[in-house]
């Protein structure tokens, strides 16, 4: 067996993406082995073609989202939903998100204001999770 990467091909509902998986792949046969670092690229594209797919956003447009609101990703999963380190897995692909937080970041992206009323949501209801003092000037 060598380390080596070969095309691999997904289907969902579909749609079907093409990327390289990492792997050691036998010479004399189409035996492979895959470790948990491999098998997290073929996650990361399943959940991006299950994004494509259900209309959900995309790893680059939440990043792209939060970054636009001037949130930490912290901030994001605090303010939006999911917790401290949810949009870190958003973002690398690790955690597909939900139609909740794909609809809530897709409106704020419409309508950045709409953030100033989860803030005041947020520290009026006493939420346990805090935002970040620089986030926290702007309430």
């Amino acid at each position: 067996m060598h380390r080596d990467t070969r095309r691999m091909t997904l289907t969902y509902q579909g749609e079907t993406i093409t990327f390289g998986m990492p792997g050691w792949y036998c010479d004399t046969s189409e035996a492979s082995i895959h470790s948990g670092q491999d098998m997290k690229v073929s996650d990361r594209m399943l959940n991006l073609l299950k994004a494509r797919a259900e209309g959900l956003l995309q790893p680059e447009e939440i990043r792209r989202i939060r970054k636009r609101l001037g949130l930490t990703q912290a901030d994001a999963g605090v303010l939006i939903g999911g917790g401290k380190r949810a949009f870190q897995k958003y973002e690398t692909g690790d955690l597909l998100p939900s139609r909740a937080i794909s609809s809530a970041l897709m409106l704020l992206d419409h309508d950045p204001e709409a953030l100033a009323v989860l803030r005041r949501v947020h520290r009026d209801s006493g939420a346990k999770g805090s935002v970040t003092s620089t986030s926290a000037q702007r309430l």
